[in-house]
């Protein structure tokens, strides 16, 4: 068989949907950059544009089997990254009203108030902690406790400064999407 480098999106696509691990890999190799870049244009932020297109990019190869292309595998990964786009931009103009909702709050609690919410949110985070997977818990808990880098986390567990921002990225969208309510107080209170 010819290099996958020269073989066409469309042949890529068919491999990929018959489970060729090595069609997923020149699929993003020859699109991750591209995606990239689009993103980064779009919403101006490196963390989010490489969340959003990586998000993308590992969908089409968990969703392989029930893809279907109506036109080119180009086309299909732009739309899916504009849609991306628009549900960040949605969930940010809500996220904004949640903030002004809680800033008006703020403004107008007595003391007692503000110390009972602040108790219940700490019970539910700590609680959602707990139910963490250990190795996370543990590096959640030295980011956030003792304030201490990825790479000194990496370094004091033997890990890679890879898996530790990964490990502090999955525990975050863990406790943003158990805490629900609390989601905006969260943001606040750990971020």
């Amino acid at each position: 068989m010819s290099l996958y480098s020269e073989l066409s999106d469309n042949d890529l696509f068919l491999l990929l949907k018959k489970e060729d691990q090595r069609a997923f890999a020149e699929i993003y190799e020859r699109y991750h950059s591209i995606l990239l870049n689009y993103t980064f244009k779009k919403i101006n932020n490196p963390l989010e544009a490489a969340d959003i297109v990586q998000d993308v990019l590992i969908k089409i190869w968990n969703k392989r089997h029930d893809l279907v292309l109506r036109s080119s595998l180009t086309s299909y990964l732009f739309r899916a990254i504009r849609n991306r786009i628009l549900d960040l931009f949605a969930h940010q103009e809500v996220e904004e009203k949640y903030l002004h909702t809680l800033q008006y709050l703020l403004n107008h609690a007595t003391p007692s108030d503000y110390l009972i919410r602040e108790k219940e949110i700490q019970k539910a985070i700590d609680h959602e902690i707990s139910l963490m997977p250990e190795r996370m818990r543990l590096i959640f808990q030295l980011s956030r406790n003792r304030n201490m880098s990825n790479a000194e986390i990496a370094n004091e567990l033997e890990l890679s400064v890879h898996t530790v921002d990964t490990q502090i990225k999955r525990a975050l969208r863990q406790l943003k999407a158990k805490l629900g309510q609390f989601t905006h107080l969260f943001f606040t209170l750990f971020l």
